[in-house]
């Protein structure tokens, strides 16, 4: 007896070895690429590709094909983590050929919010966890590889292989691999049809006289409120905040507001392409589009207030780096946030709170005199993620060079603390928002006889927002209510809280609309 069991036991452990193999194969190709699969019941679907890759594996058992099995698996397993991370974060799959910039920008914001050290630890934990998944596919093909069945049985293998290869082309791997090469080919066809709307532009060659000759000497300032979306006002967890918040200071005599919806290019992040879109006329979806426009003859809406006499000028907090695509957007002066003059501490990824940039572009673009008109866009961004700490609104005369925010800069839970809960990450947007829009109406009230153009860039994320699919942000005009009943066609509601049923139009249809509101026609 002792000799059966002596035998035996290699083979129940090489069993074991060839069961925990399948499983680690069948692992990899169920793990899911959408946000909603990440569930156990995942687990139990059948991929197709399984029998195709063990039949192989006993049929041609060569380092070769193992490693091309692991670059595969590995390869899709990294594509399936990007997907995962763009449909969470913005609502779409990763695309290859217009996302590779998303990578350096996600590393940006994580160090902002948590601090590099913290960043790099994750980085170091990811590069780690992918090479210990190659580890474990190798390993997983080498013993399934050195399965040695008689040749009827590897016969049976190589015609398995066949079928599975048949069906497998239709299952979920190659199926999401075809889908991503389909994508990449598609925004490749879509930026030529997009490259040739933005070499048409039917204001461009506008003479000075007829652009904005109602606004004439007004100052105007476009100013984007981040991650403002419908959600702010429809969401009952946040809808009562921001009603009061619009609310929160009269406007003065004589001045008047209508509000209406616009339809964002994109949700979650990439502010710039909002930007993009409102300012150029054309719809900037994506960054193959953006690059385009930025290689495009396209006249934004700055282009064309400075031809007709305005100074253009950028004011714009979130920008550490280099800008050179601001030239292009027809600024003629860019205050970055090193060149804003904030001396306080950062509030985590935001450089410095928003009353500070408002009370700046005062100071520095408004004050002075004599000058021409003032055309300001500014992106204001202390209702960026990761919303903590949210600052004070302080008294504007007491807005010296920052210091000031310094004890509220590092009050309260750190992010890595907050967002532990999705409750109080959503408390935190909900304050954050508070504390925009509250800033913003008591800018506006300061400033009577300029024109404002106050709109959400983008919905923020759906596990915040509470709706996976919208895409409308408020928007609001603000200024003399002789200029303002210039946009009475538009159907938009009079005040600063547009009605629900207010249709919502494209982003990119803003520029030609306030050309045609304030121009000759």
């Amino acid at each position: 007896g002792m000799s059966t069991r002596g035998l035996a036991m290699p083979e129940g452990r090489r069993a074991a070895g060839l069961l925990a193999a399948l499983a680690v194969l069948h692992l990899f190709l169920v793990f899911p690429s959408q946000p909603a699969a990440l569930v156990p019941a995942t687990v139990l679907r059948l991929p197709l590709e399984l029998p195709l890759v063990v039949a192989l594996l006993v049929a041609v058992p060569s380092r070769l094909l193992r490693g091309a099995v692991t670059a595969v698996l590995v390869g899709m397993l990294a594509l399936k983590a990007l997907d995962l991370a763009t449909e969470t974060a913005f609502r779409r799959p990763f695309n290859p050929a217009l996302d590779a910039g998303l990578v350096p920008a996600a590393w940006r914001l994580a160090s902002g919010t948590v601090g590099w050290p913290a960043a790099l630890g994750f980085a170091i934990a990811l590069a780690a966890a992918f090479a210990l998944a190659a580890l474990a596919v190798w390993w997983a093909t080498g013993r399934i590889a050195a399965f040695r069945p008689r040749w009827p049985v590897a016969g049976a293998a190589l015609a398995v292989a066949a079928g599975a290869f048949v069906l497998g082309s239709t299952a979920g791997e190659a199926r999401l691999a075809a889908d991503h090469v389909r994508a990449a080919r598609a925004a490749r066809a879509d930026l030529a049809r997009f490259t040739e709307a933005a070499g048409e532009d039917g204001y461009a060659r506008l003479p000075a006289a007829d652009i904005l000759p109602e606004l004439r000497g007004t100052d105007v300032l476009v100013l984007f409120v981040e991650s403002y979306g419908r959600s702010a006002l429809d969401n009952p967890l946040y809808g009562p905040t921001t009603r009061a918040a619009l609310g929160s200071a009269p406007l003065p005599p004589g001045v008047a507001a209508r509000s209406g919806w616009l339809t964002a290019p994109m949700v979650g992040g990439q502010s710039w392409l909002a930007h993009a879109s409102l300012l150029s006329g054309l719809t900037t979806s994506d960054q193959g589009r953006y690059r385009a426009l930025l290689a495009s003859p396209r006249r934004t809406l700055l282009h064309l207030a400075q031809v007709a006499g305005w100074e253009t000028s950028a004011a714009m907090p979130a920008i550490t780096l280099a800008w050179p695509e601001g030239d292009w957007f027809g600024y003629g002066r860019i205050l970055a946030a090193a060149d804003l003059g904030y001396r306080g501490k950062p509030f985590n990824w935001v450089t410095m709170p928003d009353q500070f940039t408002l009370r700046t572009i005062e100071r520095r673009l408004l004050e002075p005199a004599p000058r021409p008109p003032a055309f300001v866009v500014s992106a204001l961004i202390s209702s960026h993620a990761p919303w903590t700490p949210v600052p004070p609104l302080l008294p504007w005369d007491a807005i010296g060079d920052g210091t000031e925010f310094d004890a509220a800069a590092t009050a309260g839970d750190p992010p890595d603390v907050v967002w532990r809960d999705e409750d109080r990450v959503r408390e935190q947007y909900r304050r954050s928002i508070d504390y925009v829009l509250r800033t913003v109406v008591g800018f506006a009230a300061r400033h009577p006889d300029a024109l404002l153009v106050v709109l959400g860039d983008h919905q923020p994320a759906a596990f915040v927002s509470g709706d996976p699919d919208g895409r409308d942000v408020p928007v609001h005009v603000i200024g003399p209510a002789d200029l303002v009943a210039h946009l009475d066609g538009w159907g938009w509601t009079p005040g600063l809280v547009p009605a629900a049923d207010v249709p919502a139009r494209p982003m990119a249809d803003f520029r030609d609309r306030f050309l045609a509101a304030f121009g000759s026609g």
